[in-house]
């Protein structure tokens, strides 16, 4: 919000330059994003009298003008406005003034070989207008030549640019601020003076009937008649100005004025407008919400169509104003305006905010309903625009119609208990070295004379700025503190209070304290572990990506949201490979080539006994995994299996885990002869496998793509054993190996895994390693079988070995391959 200061020094005394309340209002929590100095704009520029005009005698467009600026003789000053003649007072500016709106600097020249001595300027050259059409006239009668033309311009102000938290509903308004200051500075508040207004009880004429009362608690409509539209003073105009508020007419200024003024937005009806479009001479204003397939055209000449969520003000049942939002355009104030009826209502916040949504539409209007107006001074916002439409238009108060459903019930008070032991146990020491920045006193409670606690007087000071009223408890040092209406919604609790004595007192006079045991910081274990895992990822070439976890709801066990933003985003994700696989593709289609990638995820998942969550790794591998094509002529060559489980079994090694491979069939996204499920010391890890090529072909993939999807829980829980935590160092053997090769028909149903396993246990210690290095299918193979070579090395670290250690160990694998899996031996 913009805050004039000229404005607010009439609320209350500033005795601080802007830079200083700048400061004082950002460390209580209004960020002061900037300060807009106006006195700059027109700094050189005074009031000046043309004594005569005359043409330019080279320029038909020019005209030489001798202007009094109060020097000895006059100034001959060329312009070239239409407007410009003579007695008129200007303003001007003088030689060596800087015009930072236009970046110019004046300085005496000729045009067309006629000197000119200053500029009469426009609204626009002092940064007043963007555009003017001539020079800015004075409309006063007389004026002192040779004065500051500031003040006459509004330019002899400063400008606050304020941000407030959303919780600060009361800091929208010039009131509300003026009442912050207050608080920070003890400076005397002055809030203006609103006579009572002599109004008519409600009759046939104009009447009131709210059909929801728990969006609209109160609408208050009242009659103004025998108005006067016209331009507003030029303090009102001002003042909206500097607010970056256009003027309009004094009848809709009026309007923003008070809510500037006071936080409270009105709205304002032509009422002959209103009874043309109902046709009646009796006029009911009602409040409801729309009817699915209505319209309204509203100001912005947009024709909306509603919603069952838009509120709606109704004239006697037909849509005029979207309520709390923006008036219809049929209804609206207009040159010819002469009766009016004014709004003035407490809307619900969520109702507002709902139909405001619904429309698209966010006005200043619906900003202040949004956060919550004051309930208790909607009365008083109501007044002051019946004064001010009496003074400024000579409007005349008849009928007012008032719809209430709080009627009866007691206001909007609440108490809060607040203990001064809590208040110093939260906000810790104060730092009495810097205490004459506070407005409070503290005494010393420690041998350091510069640490002291807040006393209860310092705290009964503070909140009675607040506005708040104390009352002692029983116990001592504990009162019950009743808040101020206009700060009902956001102080609810004793630590909200305690918030308020912190940033009244100042953020920055509460001492720096640590803890008195501190320890270095570090990684838990399944954070450093996840962060192996994803360097072991990285290191075979695979990119970590990012997806949503909110995808669009298909499945039955998904979770859906109860109310969620967009269709496409309803419901939370089961797994991660879909999103992987939209990756690819979509890398594909923008010409980057296939995407090698992972992600660690959380998944989530509905069953019968509840819901269900927990943390996955999966990737995707795929595309020429060459860098160059010579040799193959330019020609792709897909990634083959063994290519893809080489890097998953790099990533294994590389992290010292051993993962066997069996047959799976479960995925339908893969190919079923090309899956295997994934074990690891018994425990199931995930799943590796090719994807399948009706789902290949329907997204338009490479021939072969690999993916892979495990349980970051079984990782971590097998990468948090102690032998890969502190793995213990084995001496290289110094001896050379003895290798033994091994060939033989095995079944097609049994796997390399169940035989590398085998092999391993019947080889003892002594084996080091084995190594499948031929598969053979086909002529001179016996019908199911397949032909498997492994080359099995065998070491000792004490000794070389020799034929007579190997065979018998080498014959013992043989054995049991043959009385376990019945393979026929080759070799």
């Amino acid at each position: 919000m913009r805050i004039s200061l000229n404005w607010l020094r009439e609320l209350v005394d500033i005795a601080m330059t802007p830079e200083e309340l700048a400061d004082a209002l950002t460390m209580a929590g209004f960020e002061v994003e900037e300060i807009e100095d106006r006195r700059t704009w027109a700094d050189g520029v005074v009031v000046g009298k043309v004594i005569s005009r005359d043409p330019h005698p080279n320029a038909d467009k020019l005209s030489v003008c001798q202007v009094d600026i109060g020097a000895d003789t006059p100034s001959t000053i060329v312009c070239g406005a239409a407007n410009v003649k003579a007695n008129i007072y200007v303003p001007v500016a003088t030689i060596g003034t800087y015009l930072p709106k236009i970046d110019l600097k004046i300085r005496p020249r000729k045009l067309r070989d006629v000197p000119s001595e200053g500029m009469i300027c426009s609204l626009a050259e002092v940064g007043l207008e963007k555009d003017s059409d001539g020079i800015h006239i004075f409309p006063h009668a007389t004026l002192q030549v040779g004065s500051d033309a500031r003040p006459l311009l509004g330019l002899d102000d400063v400008v606050l640019d304020l941000t407030s938290t959303a919780n600060r509903a009361d800091a929208l308004s010039m009131v509300g601020v003026a009442r912050e200051i207050s608080a920070i500075t003890g400076a005397t508040l002055r809030l203006p003076e609103i006579a009572e207004s002599s109004v008519q009880p409600e009759s046939v004429v104009l009447s009131v009937k709210v059909a929801e009362p728990q969006a609209c608690p109160i609408y208050i409509g009242t009659l103004i008649e025998n108005l006067k539209i016209g331009p507003s003073p030029e303090w009102l105009q001002r003042r909206l100005q500097a607010a970056g508020t256009r003027s309009i007419n004094n009848i809709v200024d009026i309007t923003n004025y008070v809510m500037l003024e006071w936080g409270q937005p009105l709205h304002a009806f032509d009422f002959d407008r209103l009874k043309s479009e109902t046709g009646s001479k009796t006029l009911t204003i009602g409040v409801r919400f729309a009817h699915a397939g209505e319209t309204l055209t509203t100001l912005d000449s947009q024709t909306r169509t509603l919603t069952e969520q838009t509120l709606l003000i109704t004239a006697n049942d037909q849509p005029v104003a979207l309520a709390g939002v923006m008036g219809g355009e049929t209804t609206e104030v207009y040159g010819d305006t002469r009766n009016l009826m004014l709004e003035a209502a407490l809307f619900d916040s969520a109702a507002i905010r709902r139909s405001a949504r619904s429309q698209g539409l966010r006005t200043e209007a619906s900003a202040r309903y949004e956060r919550g107006v004051n309930q208790v001074e909607l009365s008083v916002a109501c007044r002051r625009a019946l004064q001010l439409f009496s003074e400024l238009a000579g409007g005349v108060v008849g009928v007012q119609a008032i719809a209430d459903a709080t009627a009866g019930q007691a206001a909007a008070t609440r108490t809060i208990e607040l203990r001064l032991e809590r208040v110093n146990q939260v906000l810790g020491p104060i730092d009495l070295s810097t205490d004459d920045l506070s407005p409070v006193s503290s005494t010393k409670d420690t041998d350091d004379e510069t640490i002291g606690e807040l006393q209860a007087e310092d705290i009964e000071r503070i909140l009675a700025a607040l506005g708040c009223s104390l009352t002692p408890a029983a116990q001592e040092h504990v009162w019950t503190v009743t808040v101020p209406p206009y700060r009902y919604r956001d102080l609810e609790r004793e630590i909200d209070l305690i918030e308020e004595i912190a940033r009244l007192y100042g953020y920055n006079n509460f001492c720096d304290t640590l803890p008195s045991k501190t320890e270095p910081g570090y990684l838990t274990v399944e954070e450093s572990l996840t962060r192996n895992l994803r360097a072991a990822l990285r290191a075979v070439g695979l990119t970590e990506v990012m997806h949503y976890s909110l995808v669009k709801a298909e499945a039955e066990n998904q979770i859906t949201l109860a109310n969620p933003l967009f269709v496409e985003y309803s419901a939370l994700r089961t797994e991660l490979l879909t999103g992987l696989i939209d990756a690819f593709q979509y890398n594909l289609e923008q010409g980057n080539g296939s995407l090698n990638a992972f992600e660690i995820g959380r998944v989530f998942w509905r069953e019968e006994d509840g819901l269900n969550e927990t943390d996955i790794v999966a990737g995707i591998m795929g595309g020429d995994p060459g860098q160059g094509r010579w040799v193959r002529s330019g020609r792709e060559q897909p990634m083959s299996w063994f290519e893809a489980k080489g890097m998953l079994e790099s990533v294994f090694v590389r992290l010292g885990l051993e993962v066997e491979y069996q047959p799976d069939r479960r995925n339908s996204q893969l190919h079923p002869g090309r899956t295997a499920s994934l074990w690891v010391r018994g425990s199931r890890l995930g799943t590796f496998g090719q994807l399948h090529p009706s789902l290949r072909q329907q997204r338009g993939l490479p021939d072969e793509v690999y993916i892979f999807e495990m349980n970051l829980d079984v990782i971590l829980d097998q990468l948090d054993q102690d032998t890969l935590l502190a793995p213990t160092f084995k001496p290289y053997s110094t001896y050379p190996p003895s290798d033994r090769d091994i060939a033989f028909f095995a079944p097609m149903q049994v796997s390399v895994a169940e035989l590398e396993r085998l092999i391993k246990k019947a080889g003892g210690s002594l084996l080091e390693s084995v190594e499948l290095f031929d598969e053979y299918r086909g002529e001179n193979v016996p019908e199911g079988k397949r032909s498997l070579a492994f080359r099995l090395v065998y070491r000792a670290g004490d000794r070389t070995l020799t034929d007579e250690d190997v065979e018998p160990i080498h014959q013992n694998v043989r054995d049991a391959l043959i009385e376990k899996f019945s393979v026929v031996p080759r070799s």
